[in-house]
């Protein structure tokens, strides 16, 4: 598995989990895989994996069922969206906006790209 040196290991992991939540691959109320199991598949100690749960759990998108696992919230999917959202406007718009007056892009340009995209992707 490669890993990004910008980014703590286990909040990496904890967005593949949001990941796997936000594609279908983990359902709401769905137990998923074990501390074990995910290090094994993450290539990573299984302590990494802890601490990607307690983060998981602490944004309550996942919760504990003592002595059978950890399962995703039912409000897992849209704490998600929100939170990457909200990154996303935090985070990535501002250098996206500097970027686009740097290099003279409008707002038009900007709209005709993400319509030619949204029609790439459908």
């Amino acid at each position: 598995m490669n890993y990004s040196v910008n980014q703590s290991i286990f909040i990496q992991i904890a967005d593949r989990i949001s990941d796997r939540v936000l594609n279908g691959e983990y359902k709401a109320d769905e137990r998923i895989p074990s501390v074990r199991e995910l290090a094994v598949e993450m290539e990573v100690n299984p302590n990494t994996v802890m601490r990607s749960f307690e983060r998981l759990q602490s944004h309550n998108i996942i919760y504990n069922k003592r002595g059978i696992g950890y399962f995703i919230t039912i409000e897992a999917n849209d704490k998600i969206r929100q939170m990457r959202q909200s990154q996303f406007v935090e985070d990535v718009l501002p250098s996206v906006f500097r970027e686009m007056q740097l290099l003279g892009i409008g707002s038009e340009e900007l709209i005709n790209a993400y319509q030619s995209f949204n029609k790439q992707t459908s």
